[in-house]
């Protein structure tokens, strides 16, 4: 098995592919060893080489976040072999108890700007951040505010306000009139 990796906007994460499908739907983000034992057998490994910050788990990717402290050079050979490990003994990725994949875009399906915020999203956004080592979520649309958080790599990015502000908040004002700023939501 070969995995390759990738460098992503922030320095501090690195994409990982192991050319095989990683989760079939959604993504699933572990911010904390706790959170990883609860939800990822995976999750809890990678967060137990010191220097590891967070776990993103995305289609075909896992994001990995680093200490500032910590060097790839010394991270990278043990979470290759974690990665390669977990995936040819074929176990489960995620727990089944006491883990939720992340809530997917919610809002009103009814009102019809809702419903072209999520697809814009989802055509346009999503996949471009995707390929950062990312994900963007929904958490609803307000007297023309659209509230979204960025995830895995994306989240701790030094260019995020720029993404939310300059693409995304650009990209919806562009298509929607009835949107007139993007707000990240902690």
């Amino acid at each position: 098995m070969f995995i390759q990796t990738e460098e992503t906007p922030n320095p501090a994460v690195l994409k990982f592919l192991p050319g095989r499908e990683v989760l079939k739907n959604g993504t699933a983000e572990f911010c904390s060893k706790e959170e990883a034992e609860k939800g990822s057998e995976l999750a809890s490994a990678l967060f137990a080489i010191e220097g590891v910050a967070s776990v993103f788990f995305g289609a075909d990717f896992i994001s990995v976040a680093k200490l500032a402290s910590s060097d790839w050079d010394v991270l990278k050979p043990p979470i290759l072999g974690l990665i390669m490990e977990h995936f040819i003994t074929g176990r489960e990725l995620l727990c089944d108890a006491g883990f939720e994949l992340a809530k997917e875009q919610q809002g009103d399906e009814s009102d019809p700007v809702v419903r072209k915020i999520k697809e814009l999203l989802d055509e346009r956004v999503r996949p471009a951040v995707a390929q950062d080592g990312g994900d963007i979520v929904f958490h609803g649309f307000d007297k023309g505010v659209v509230y979204l958080t960025l995830r895995g790599a994306c989240a701790g990015c030094p260019s995020a306000s720029a993404t939310l502000k300059m693409g995304v908040e650009n990209l919806l004002r562009h298509y929607i009139p009835e949107v007139s700023e993007v707000r990240a939501r902690v």
